[in-house]
């Protein structure tokens, strides 16, 4: 949790930096907290590394490809020339992604982690699937996930004006 805060600092400190009077005084605060009801329930002063970072890429303001990758290159593992995502990574992966609508209620049971694993791998013999497939998959936007292109779409929204008046 040190380690985090020391990071979440630095990170909205640049922040304000680059957008002076937009980031609250108190991101870095906020961030971890939500970080620990996430991934720290017993306050242990422990979170994954992994975990958070998954957390700061869906929440980040980036393009859903973007984030997409940035999941599949936290979570996958080299073997030799080409990364893969394992069964076990993509388990991970959507277990800690769910923490985030659990958080406000909206929790999705492990089965719904092993269905959606079991429809990404659907048709695949390897024990790992290569990042084109993983892309593929998670554009089709699985149930288990579909909470964040879903917010994406109305933050993106959120700076489209019109000229049109509305009666």
């Amino acid at each position: 949790v040190q380690q985090i805060s020391g990071m979440l600092m630095k990170l909205f400190q640049r922040a304000r930096l680059e957008k002076p009077g937009q980031v609250d005084p108190r991101a870095a605060e906020f961030t971890l907290s939500l970080l620990a009801a996430m991934y720290d329930r017993s306050g242990t002063g422990y979170i994954k590394t992994r975990s958070a970072a998954a957390a700061l890429i869906a929440l980040s303001g980036d393009t859903l490809l973007a984030k997409y990758r940035a999941f599949f290159q936290f979570y996958a593992v080299p073997d030799g020339k080409v990364a893969l995502i394992t069964r076990s990574a993509l388990r991970s992966l959507l277990t800690d992604l769910n923490q985030i609508p659990a958080i406000v209620g909206e929790s999705c049971t492990l089965s719904c982690v092993e269905i959606a694993t079991h429809s990404c791998f659907c048709g695949v013999l390897n024990s790992a699937i290569v990042e084109e497939k993983f892309l593929s998959w998670l554009k089709s936007e699985p149930a288990v996930l579909l909470w964040l292109p879903t917010c994406y779409r109305l933050s993106a929204s959120e700076m489209v004006s019109h000229q049109a008046r509305c009666r």
